[in-house]
């Protein structure tokens, strides 16, 4: 999917919805947690009840790959599903960062066996690590560049001799590594200001912005400050709307959450003349 296609999407759904696939086995409705396929079977659950509501869908990687074989074979199988279920965007959310042949693997793992169309990477060890992933067609590299975690302050505000902040000297050296169609950065809700400083360096890439909801970002002011002329955001949310509800009536209330972003979402895109 390129970035005209996704604009197209967004605009098809009237939502900028990423919905995080962070799925805790800890966190199941009680009668999934004894269900030897209860992951599977709760993420095809909530799968059914956001689709029409969604623009995106990001598995983290991590709550799959705690669980050895079975948990990497769910994620491949809810993939798969997703996928059967029409046009969609898919994000393996891995934060990968190396070099070489490792990073070849990685994008082989990535794109050719879970077939997702992007994946999460970390800037750290520089353009080494981002290289073999651009080298496949309608593939998108997500490039971490403003987190919502507290932490974020150990590093990505440290400051040049220019006063060039860490995650802005991200933002300006990797914009050009790609296209539109393959460049795509982490900036978190929380920080939801600093998307000024954000838009002023890439302007037109897509960004992924977690934090909304049970972080505490607002949606309104991301919107705000990062809405560009396609749009321009993924807004994800992984608990506000996974764990809706702990009862047997959870796929409900999760479409319910997602039903209610997805208009909020619709409105702000009629305000900016966006669909």
């Amino acid at each position: 999917m390129n970035y005209e296609q996704l604009f197209g999407l967004i605009k098809k759904k009237r939502s900028f919805l990423c919905v995080g696939l962070d799925s805790d086995l800890d966190k199941l409705p009680l009668h999934l947690k004894s269900d030897p396929d209860g992951l599977f079977t709760f993420n095809k659950a909530i799968v059914d009840a956001t689709f029409d509501y969604a623009v995106s869908y990001k598995p983290n990687l991590a709550f799959y790959e705690a669980l050895g074989t079975s948990g990497w074979e769910s994620l491949e199988r809810i993939i798969t599903y997703i996928r059967s279920k029409g046009e969609i965007f898919i994000i393996a959310d891995a934060k990968r960062g190396d070099i070489g042949n490792t990073s070849a693997r990685y994008a082989e793992a990535f794109f050719n066996r879970l077939d997702v169309d992007a994946v999460t990477l970390s800037p750290y060890m520089g353009y080494d690590t981002v290289s073999p992933f651009l080298e496949f067609k309608d593939k998108w590299t997500v490039l971490l560049a403003l987190t919502s975690n507290k932490s974020a302050n150990d590093f990505q505000y440290f400051q040049n001799v220019e006063g060039t902040r860490l995650f802005e000297k991200v933002l300006s050296e990797s914009k050009n590594w790609g296209s539109l169609s393959q460049m795509m950065y982490v900036v978190g809700a929380t920080r939801a200001e600093e998307l000024q400083a954000v838009r002023q360096i890439i302007p037109d890439h897509f960004l992924l912005v977690p934090g909304v909801g049970a972080q505490g970002g607002s949606l309104e002011e991301v919107a705000r400050y990062g809405m560009n002329s396609h749009c321009g955001l993924l807004v994800n949310s992984s608990r506000g709307i996974l764990y809706a509800s702990s009862a047997d009536d959870f796929a409900e209330k999760t479409g319910e959450k997602a039903k209610e972003m997805q208009q909020e979402m619709e409105r702000l895109l009629i305000e900016n003349n966006l669909v």
